[in-house]
């Protein structure tokens, strides 16, 4: 079974990092389903069935994105509220259609991981700043996984850097898809 591995980024064109693992990843497509919302819904108007059925002919679903204003982009969230419907995602007896996949996270964070501490600037580590996906996820009963991250993006931005980014997430996917 595929890993389909949705990813919201807004300037795709513009990244370094996701467009980075978007073409590592469609290297395999036996392995992975790469989905991009903003290249398929670039007017935002998100074909609800479609994408629940996508989501039904896979078993592992990764949500790929960069951080923004310490939450996921915009476009995420609405898909959030759209597809993950009353009846089909949660609350009946012919719902939890994501009941029992298994879920991730694949984000990259500008700033860098000892940032995102108690007693450091942001307050927060991304993992508390995650929670609400964390908790979305177990009320629709999908099989919630701890989280990939990569950091530092606004710190360091060279090709090597990038590239060490590359063999992380694959080996995480690798792991996360078993």
């Amino acid at each position: 079974m595929r890993t389909l591995i949705i990813v919201t980024h807004p300037h795709i064109e513009d990244s370094l990092i996701n467009k980075r693992w978007i073409e590592e990843l469609e290297k395999f497509p036996e392995q992975y389903t790469v989905h991009q919302l903003h290249k398929v819904y670039p007017d935002e108007q998100i074909d609800v069935l479609a994408e629940q059925q996508l989501i039904e002919r896979h078993d592992h679903i990764v949500f790929q994105f960069p951080l923004y204003w310490f939450a996921c982009p915009p476009l995420l969230k609405k898909w959030q509220d759209e597809v993950l419907t009353y009846g089909w995602a949660y609350g009946s007896k012919s719902g939890y259609k994501v009941g029992g996949k298994k879920v991730t996270l694949a984000v990259s964070a500008g700033i860098d991981e000892r940032e995102y501490a108690h007693n450091e600037k942001y307050k927060y580590t991304l993992k508390e700043l995650l929670r609400p996906f964390e908790l979305t996820f177990e009320y629709i009963h999908a099989d919630y996984q701890p989280f990939f991250a990569y950091y530092g993006i606004e710190l360091n931005s060279t090709p090597e850097w990038i590239e060490q980014s590359v063999p992380l997430y694959l080996q995480f996917l690798e792991e996360f898809s078993k």
